[in-house]
């Protein structure tokens, strides 16, 4: 921990009494820290992780789009904003890790509890408000821009290959009776995706990861948190998380207020669906084989990717 008040004290100024251990996400390890006078969140991306270089490639793209979102529409005290360093630098990095800070949000993260109707409401008013942006923001949004395409298929294909990656037996014999139907999904995405390319889409800003997990109850607000994702897309982008929820009529009656004329994009949603699903397991084979990871969370990370292959069956 004394390394983390070393930068805190060098780059933000704050003087941590404490640094305590919080419950990281999927792309990063957390903390809360407590100094005299406030209390401030932490997020260490580590080098060691595969995946850090795609979740942070784009904070200096992504964090300026937050910063206007939060100062000039309705969203502001709905999404948490990075502090600058003392360099007014949206992040800091170092041979161990990306680190951004951003003060404390005091409430509780959904998680595996159900959104009441008031949060339902709350969460359909955020995604309408900030759907009604789009490239016209005085902010450059072409770094995040939507470009249909998939970054992760070579790759993919290579660790489903035996001749260049050999996964662990363990994995391979969870993957293997799905091999044909991933590469499958993979063609079926790349022809969506070209498709896509070359039709005209409206986009708009997107948060791209909305779940439970990425909501957080503070006070009588909802806020949504973990904007890495942010994009420039077709809103089924977003809307994707929602259409196989129970709380989908009563999302779209309060989402319609603001969108009266919104029509699903049927190939766009289609494109989201299977590109999520397939990234997360692209992702889960990586940490499987390119992290070090103890292990329990070896266990942890073979439990998701069993649950993420079990619904390829489904769709």
């Amino acid at each position: 921990m004394d390394h983390f008040k070393t930068i805190l004290r060098h780059q933000y100024d704050i003087e941590a009494v404490d640094v305590i251990p919080q419950q990281g996400g999927w792309s990063a390890l957390a903390y809360k820290v407590n100094s005299d006078q406030h209390s401030y969140f932490l997020k260490v991306y580590e080098k060691s992780r595969a995946s850090t270089p795609k979740w942070t490639a784009l904070i200096d793209k992504y964090v300026p789009i937050i910063q206007w979102l939060s100062r000039e529409t309705r969203l502001q005290g709905k999404l948490p904003v990075p502090l600058l360093t003392r360099n007014a630098a949206y992040k800091h990095e170092d041979d161990m890790g990306i680190y951004q800070l951003f003060a404390y949000i005091e409430g509780k993260t959904i998680g595996s509890q159900p959104l009441n109707s008031m949060q339902v409401r709350q969460l359909a008013e955020i995604i309408a408000e900030l759907h009604l942006y789009g490239e016209e923001i005085p902010v450059s949004t072409s770094a995040i821009k939507e470009d249909f395409l998939i970054p992760f298929a070579e790759q993919f294909r290579e660790m489903l290959n035996d001749d260049i990656h050999r996964l662990p037996d363990d994995v391979n014999e969870i993957v293997k009776p799905f091999a044909n139907i991933l590469a499958t999904r993979m063609n079926d995405l790349e022809m969506i995706a070209e498709e896509l390319r070359g039709s005209e889409v409206i986009m708009k800003l997107c948060h791209t990861d909305i779940h439970n997990w990425n909501l957080m109850q503070s006070g009588q607000e909802l806020i949504l948190i973990d904007w890495e994702g942010l994009k420039l897309a077709p809103v089924e982008a977003d809307l994707m998380f929602l259409v196989d929820q129970p709380f989908l009529e009563e999302f779209m009656a309060t989402y319609r207020k603001t969108h009266t004329n919104y029509v699903v994009n049927r190939r766009a949603l289609e494109f989201y669906q299977i590109r999520r699903r397939l990234e997360d397991i692209c992702e889960l084979l990586e940490q499987l084989l390119f992290d070090e990871q103890e292990e329990k969370d070896r266990v942890e990370t073979i439990g998701h990717l069993k649950g993420e292959l079990s619904k390829l069956i489904g769709g």
